[in-house]
């Protein structure tokens, strides 16, 4: 710890703290545009200047000196640095000057008005005029791809969209060429960005230079309500801020939380809102004639009663998708026990994950924060980087810090930072001890080892085999520990943990859903199940949001809300419980989706024993006891062990990620037109880099 004075008044802080940062602990605002808390120090804009007691008669960029590097006073006194002198302000003042020489006056058309902070800082700390009577000049727009826009006269040149692709993203996509006047932020030869995380360029421009192409020209921030919710595009369970103006969705933005997504989001979750009003389903449908007609929610429950009273309880059957909230699996759950039935999963993909196993047989154990804490990491059948891209930046960050070695089993793919390609499947798994000697060498001699395995082998006919094994790995390798739980299973359904902690798996004598999807039962409930192939045969009841895979294939359409129009319980991989809430309206006839159970339970004679969202949850508090808990409960790492026991001899085909297409992974990504041009340009991009 180092003693400074801020402004006359002494504080303690770290010594490795730069001065802006030693300001703000002591009170003091410091007006910065480049500086950004989790990018590396450029020192490009000049506007954090402080004066320095004993330092040169000059201002002094706070961001680029540190605490340590200050002189203390001739008697041995604190160092002592000011921030709000004559010179100070006379410094800022000139800054701002120079930096609105070639800004345009856009503010009337500029997506950024309302949100700008070169706005705020010149209202702030600038002068009312300007001494430049020259022309301004002008740069040429570039194109970067669909999902950013570029207005790059506005650019003051903070480079702090170029750091972020470079550290965070970990691709250097953009870069400033050009010196003086000519300076440019740009990307090479004009090409397209593939960063999968790429947006959030867009929030650290503090101009209006990068702006979202999809958002531009529809709203203004002061028109927007403001609603804080959590993302269901995955299963990391981000951080989000949904603004609605009236009953539309106009544009999704993250939230900080430092132990999930930090302040980033991936490009799917941040662009996804055009999905939710497309190909939406706005009234039940019922198939006459082999063709779905538009009909009243009472006669839709007619038909469904008629049908269920044709049938025992062991021919009805229930799939829930990868989107579905926790109160609307519990309801199904309840209502297929009342008609006497067994059949019901949540796992669409035929994950061989069993609630029986324990949590920690199907959790993030490590958590994602954990992850900047260990010490070696082998990937095993996963893509991190689509399946969960805001975790594999946190892995990019761990690996930044160095000592991390990092080993993939799978496909050989690019994660955004370097690993050790170890092998393709199985069999690596089998030998990894003797074909991969220095790797496995290095996560024995870890304090603190982690393996994530991923969904795609779990989902393979050899999936409850390959999970023993990396659990008796985890055990050798001495990753479950006193303290430490480097086990890990990456989901990639936002929905799977909530499922799997509520039982929402075949019952004694109950059939999986890949048995279910095949004819196993005469009357199927698809719970947004659009990710699985149904035969012809069974009589299936759709409650979903999309004209999707499911819709084409029901027999009776009931059209529920979607994650922002509900509020609802979603659980992330790592096990935390979360509440998402309701930011819009369903559109037309649509209702949440556990209120159309409830509703379709009294019909068929099994009335469920709530008639409120507060009292359903009520019943799942009290069955599910850590979802009553704010913070993350830690599973019981004996049951790796247990699973550990089981392992046997591996084989079978490579293991492979179960996410073919990034960008169209549900059915409100696959309603997006701009997913759709996204997935388009990934192709296109992949395709060029194969020849």
């Amino acid at each position: 710890m180092a003693k400074i004075k801020v402004d006359g008044n002494e504080i303690e802080v770290p010594d490795h703290y730069t001065l802006l940062q030693a300001a703000e602990e002591a009170g003091a605002e410091i007006p910065r545009f480049c500086f950004h808390e989790r990018l590396s120090i450029a020192g490009n804009c000049r506007m954090c200047l402080v004066e320095v007691k004993g330092g040169p008669p000059k201002p002094a960029a706070s961001c680029a000196m540190g605490v340590r590097d200050l002189r203390p006073g001739p008697n041995g006194e604190a160092p002592e640095i000011f921030t709000n002198t004559p010179m100070v302000k006379k410094a800022r003042e000139g800054v701002m000057e120079f930096l609105l020489i070639n800004h345009p006056l856009d503010c009337p058309i500029c997506d950024q008005g309302g949100e700008c902070d070169l706005q705020d800082q010149a209202m702030a700390y600038g002068v009312d005029s300007s001494r430049y009577s020259e022309n301004k000049r002008a740069v040429e727009d570039k194109y970067i791809g669909p999902l950013v826009k570029t207005i790059m006269t506005r650019c003051i040149h903070c480079t702090r969209c170029v750091r972020f692709t470079t550290e965070v993203a970990g691709i250097s996509e953009l870069g400033l060429v050009g010196r003086g006047e000519d300076a440019e932020i740009t990307t090479y030869l004009e090409h397209a960005m593939t960063s999968e995380l790429q947006g959030n360029v867009i929030d650290l421009c503090p101009v209006g230079a990068l702006t979202s192409r999809p958002y531009a020209f529809q709203a203004r921030p002061w028109e927007l309500t403001k609603t804080e919710t959590v993302d269901v595009m995955d299963a990391v369970g981000s951080a989000i801020r949904v603004d609605t103006r009236g009953r539309e969705v106009m544009r999704i933005l993250p939230r900080v939380n430092e132990a999930v997504n930090e302040e980033w989001i991936s490009d799917k979750t941040r662009f996804v809102w055009d999905g939710l009003r497309t190909q939406r389903l706005d009234r039940p449908y019922v198939r006459r004639e082999g063709r779905l007609q538009p009909a009243s929610w009472a006669e839709a429950f007619d038909v469904i009663k008629a049908k269920v009273a044709e049938l025992d309880g062991s021919r009805i059957g229930a799939i829930s998708g990868d989107l579905s909230a926790v109160e609307e699996m519990w309801a199904l759950k309840r209502l297929m026990a009342e008609l006497g039935s067994t059949n019901l999963d949540c796992r669409q993909d035929g994950a061989r994950l069993d609630p029986a196993d324990g949590r920690a047989s199907y959790l993030f154990n490590t958590t994602i924060a954990g992850i900047e804490n260990a010490d070696a990491l082998l990937i095993i059948g996963a893509n991190p980087r689509f399946e969960a891209s805001v975790l594999n930046a946190r892995i990019r960050k761990r690996w930044r810090r160095g000592n991390f070695p990092i080993g993939v089993i799978g496909q050989n793919a690019d994660l955004r930072y370097p690993f050790t390609y170890l092998g393709a499947g199985p069999q690596t798994l089998s030998d990894i001890d003797g074909a991969s000697h220095d790797f496995y060498e290095a996560l024995k001699k870890a304090e603190r080892p982690m393996i994530i395995l991923g969904q795609g082998p779990l989902a393979a006919a050899n999936g409850v085999q390959v999970l023993a094994s990396v659990a008796a790995l985890a055990r050798e390798i001495g990753a479950i520990a006193e303290g430490w739980n480097g086990f890990n299973i990456l989901h990639t359904a936002a929905s799977r943990v909530g499922g799997l902690d509520i039982g929402f798996v075949p019952g004694e004598g109950g059939q999986t859903a890949a048995e279910m999807a095949s004819g196993g039962v005469d009357l199927l409930f698809s719970l947004g199940a659009d990710e699985i192939e149904i035969v012809q045969g069974p009589f299936v009841v759709y409650i979903g949001t999309h004209g999707d895979r499911g819709a084409h294939r029901a027999d009776v359409i009931l059209p529920g809300a979607a994650y922002t129009e509900k509020s609802g319980i979603w659980v992330n991989l790592e096990g935390r419980v979360q509440i998402g809430e309701r930011a819009a309206f369903p559109p037309g006839d649509a209702r949440e989706d556990w209120a159309i159970i409830r509703a379709l339970s009294a019909v068929l004679g099994k009335t469920l024993p709530f008639d409120s969202l507060g009292s359903l949850r009520r019943e799942v508090f009290e069955q599910v006891a850590h979802f009553r808990k704010a913070t993350i409960d830690p599973a019981d790492a004996s049951a790796i062990t247990v699973l550990a026991d089981r392992a046997g001899v591996l084989s079978g085909d490579a293991f492979a990620s179960p996410v073919a297409d990034f960008y169209l992974t549900n059915p409100i990504a696959r309603a997006s037109k701009v997913m759709a041009e996204c997935s388009r340009l990934a192709r296109a991009e992949h395709l060029e880099a194969a020849e």
